[in-house]
Parts: structure tokens; C-alpha cells; sequence
């Protein structure tokens, strides 16, 4: 790795600090302003008159954008380093916001919806920049928090509502200053360039650059092991999964169980906030006990709650055999606290899960965690785009709501299994002589 060797441990852990914050608060920002359309959707697609295939795909564009450029972001962040490449993204992005508060046709919202879609690749960024700076033993924690900045979804459910009544649609400044939803992104971009600046000033001048003079074959070379494509797969559970349930869980709550709009988010918020702060604690955990064991009780956890989520309302029947004719009928009533604590144990483990994953990552490409972290990443975020288009195939095909969380319990139940066969496969090849030997031993009985 290339490392500056002349650099004192002393040093360099201030350095390293100074970048998870920094870095942590940015990324917050970046990950709200990703977002930020399905926020200011609705007075947007009244000004505009878009249908709904119209809204789907402005929504969609930053998400999906924002997912695949996080590999080649995350290489180029091994190479010249993340102080210059997050401020870099970060004006771009200001500049793309501030273009959607002026834009006055639906083109002009696409092609500013595009580049709005690298607030969702600072992730990768932030990601190989910060394992640059942290030993080995403490990456898990710094990953976890820095990841910790998915609660910018949050910020913007909660923060954008006001903003897009804090000034009038007339605007300020003499138009200058925009109103009504426009003042939403306007704002994001005014934060965005202020926070380019600290990042600018606030982070070490000298970077790691663990690719550094690396040809790019090389730096991609990782990205053909089968390993890193079950990591991102893994993502998909605790990441794709969470975005999809962030989005799907308001409507559920209002369908199923008749709530308004507003008590919905505040339930959707219990969900949200530990699938985002208890990042942390999933890499701390990751750092104590290891990845793997973690991310076995993690799937365990999501497969087990999802499963008792799947069934439906109603009676289960019981059929006797030797009583012809004779059944009994058990009621089977999901209420809404209940679903609400089992959505909340989903939320924990995700939380936790998503830094184990990437504690994986430095264990086997320590010099290449830009492009296996963003590809990691990109796989997660595409999970994000396609499992509420499957959540909502499936309750089409069976019209029942609790189906989405069966789909759930499929993908959390495969990544269990892949899981815990690639520990049978690890055990074998590291010890292929006992591979019989508890069948076959004979053992004394103690006396």
C-alpha cells in the first residue's frame, strides 16, 4: 500500500479522525440530497403534470446513476485520493441541485437528476477513503460509522416538508432565491458547497492512495472473484432490502392497517433509524468477533423476522383427520405493534449487517477496497431499485401485502445458506482430514 512511511502514527490518527468526520457529515448531506425527490415529488409532478412512468424514472435516475458510478468512483478514489475526489463530487452535485430548483421543462430535471446521482457515489468514495487512513483492527467501527450517514434519508423526510413551505413559491432575492420546492434543492446545494470546503480544508493536504501508480487491469482484476459478487449479494439483503423497505413500509402501514400518512413515516422511522445508526455496532462487533459470525446471526434474524411477517390475516384451519367432517379455526390477528417490533428486529440486523459486509472487504483486498467496495455498493444500491418492482409483482400475482416480506425471507434465506456453505468449503480445505472423522471416531465414555 502506499502509505507515506515518513508519516507518524501520532499523525496520521488525527488525520484519520478528522476524515471519518468529515467524511460521515458529507456523506449524510450526500445521501439526503440522493433522495430528495421522492420529497419534493408531489408538488413537482402538479408544476410539471408528470404522470406517474414519468415520476418513476426522475425518481429512479440519481438511484440507479448513483449505483453504478461507484465503481469507477471508487477506483479513482485509490488513485488520487478521497480528499479530491468527495470535493470534487461534492461541487458537482451543488451544481446539479441547484440546476433542478431553476429547471423549467421535464428534460431539464432528467438531465439534472443524472448528475444528481453522485451524491449516491460518495459512498464508495468514503468507503476506500477511510480504510485508507484506519488500521486493520479498527476499520470495521470507522466503515460502520461512516456508513451511519444512510440516516440522511431520514433528515430529508423530516427537514425537506419544511423547507418547501419556508419560502413562498415567489421566492427571495428577487427571484433569486427560489420558493416553494424549488427552495429544497437550492438549499441542498448552498450545504453541498459549504461542506466541499471543509472537506477541503478540514482533511489532511497529503492522501493514502493505496492505487497510486497501479495500472486500472489491476485495480479491476479483484472484481472477477466470485467472493466479492457474494458480498454484494449480501448487500442486497441488508442495504437493496433496506431502501426497498423504506419505501414500501409508509403505503403498507396505510393499507393494512389504516393509519395516515403521518403516523405511517413516524412507524417507517423505527424501521429506518437502526438500520442506520447501528452501523457502528456492526463493525465494532465485526472488528470483536469477526465478519462471518456476525453476518450468520444477522440472516438468521432477517430470515426468521420475515418469515412470521409473511403470514396474512386471518384464520389458520385445521383439518382432523379421524373426525370427518370436523375442523377447528385459529384466528390470526398481525397487529400493528406486533409488525412494528418484528419490522424494528429487521431494522437492528440490517443495521449492524450492512458494516459487517464491508469488514469483509479490507480481510481480503486491503489495496483494493475502491473497486470491491464499489462494486459492493453498486450491487446493494441496484437491490434498492429492483426489489420494490419484485415486492410489488408479487402482491400482484398473490394480493396479499404480507407477500413483500416472503420475497424477503427468500433472499435473506439464500444468503444464509451461501453463507454458511462457504464455511463447510473454508472448514474442508483447511482441515480436509477431519472431514469424516466425527462419524467415525469412537470416543470414551467418561466415567
Amino acid at each position: 500500500m502506499a502509505v507515506n512511511s515518513q508519516m507518524e502514527p501520532e499523525a496520521q490518527s488525527r488525520g484519520a479522525n478528522r476524515i471519518l468526520v468529515t467524511a460521515t457529515i458529507a456523506f449524510t448531506l450526500c445521501f439526503a440530497v440522493w433522495v430528495v425527490f421522492a420529497i419534493i415529488g408531489l408538488p413537482l409532478r402538479q408544476e410539471f403534470g408528470l404522470s406517474d412512468s414519468q415520476f418513476a424514472l426522475l425518481a429512479a435516475t440519481p438511484i440507479l446513476t448513483g449505483s453504478l458510478l461507484r465503481i469507477p468512483f471508487g477506483i479513482l478514489t485509490d488513485i488520487f485520493g478521497g480528499r479530491r475526489v468527495f470535493t470534487i463530487l461534492l461541487l458537482v452535485t451543488a451544481i446539479s441541485a441547484y440546476l433542478v430548483s431553476k429547471a423549467d421543462s421535464y428534460p431539464e430535471l432528467l438531465i439534472s437528476a443524472l448528475f444528481i446521482g453522485l451524491s449516491g457515489a460518495t459512498f464508495a468514495v468514503g468507503i476506500a477513503w477511510v480504510s485508507a487512513w484506519y488500521p486493520h483492527e479498527r476499520k470495521g467501527y470507522a466503515l460502520g460509522v461512516f456508513g451511519a450517514g444512510n440516516v440522511g434519508a431520514s433528515i430529508t423526510k423530516l427537514l425537506a416538508p419544511t423547507l418547501v413551505t419556508a419560502v413562498s413559491i415567489g421566492g427571495l432575492a428577487g427571484g433569486y432565491i427560489p420558493g416553494g420546492w424549488r427552495f429544497v434543492p437550492f438549499s441542498y446545494a448552498v450545504v453541498l458547497v459549504v461542506m466541499a470546503m471543509l472537506i477541503w480544508t478540514l482533511t489532511p493536504s497529503h492522501d493514502i492512495k493505496p492505487g497510486l501508480g497501479r495500472p486500472v487491469r489491476e485495480l479491476l482484476k479483484p472484481l472477477g472473484h466470485i467472493r466479492v459478487w457474494r458480498f454484494g449479494y449480501y448487500y442486497v439483503v441488508v442495504f437493496g432490502a433496506y431502501v426497498a423497505l423504506a419505501l414500501w413500509l409508509p403505503k403498507y402501514y396505510v393499507d393494512v392497517f389504516g393509519v395516515d400518512l403521518k403516523v405511517a413515516g413516524a412507524l417507517t422511522a423505527l424501521f429506518i433509524f437502526p438500520a442506520s445508526l447501528l452501523r457502528p455496532v456492526g463493525g465494532h462487533l465485526a472488528d470483536r468477533i469477526g465478519a462471518r459470525r456476525v453476518m450468520h446471526w444477522v440472516f438468521a434474524t432477517i430470515a426468521g423476522a420475515s418469515f412470521l411477517l409473511s403470514f396474512p390475516d386471518g384464520h389458520l384451519t385445521l383439518h382432523k383427520t379421524k373426525m370427518v367432517g370436523v375442523r377447528e379455526i385459529l384466528p390470526f390477528d398481525q397487529n400493528i405493534w406486533l409488525f412494528s417490533t418484528l419490522v424494528f428486529i429487521i431494522g437492528v440486523a440490517m443495521g449492524i449487517g450492512k458494516a459487517a459486509v464491508y469488514r469483509y472487504i479490507p480481510d481480503y483486498f486491503e489495496e483494493d477496497v475502491g473497486s470491491v467496495g464499489g462494486l459492493v455498493g453498486a450491487v446493494g444500491g441496484f437491490g434498492g431499485f429492483y426489489l420494490p418492482l419484485i415486492f410489488a409483482g408479487a402482491l400482484s400475482l398473490t394480493n396479499l401485502p404480507s407477500s413483500a416480506f416472503f420475497v424477503l425471507f427468500l433472499f435473506s434465506s439464500a444468503a444464509w445458506v451461501w453463507l454458511h456453505l462457504t464455511v463447510l468449503r473454508i472448514l474442508r480445505s483447511a482441515a480436509p482430514h477431519l472431514e469424516h472423522e466425527f462419524d467415525q471416531r469412537e470416543y470414551p465414555v467418561a466415567t
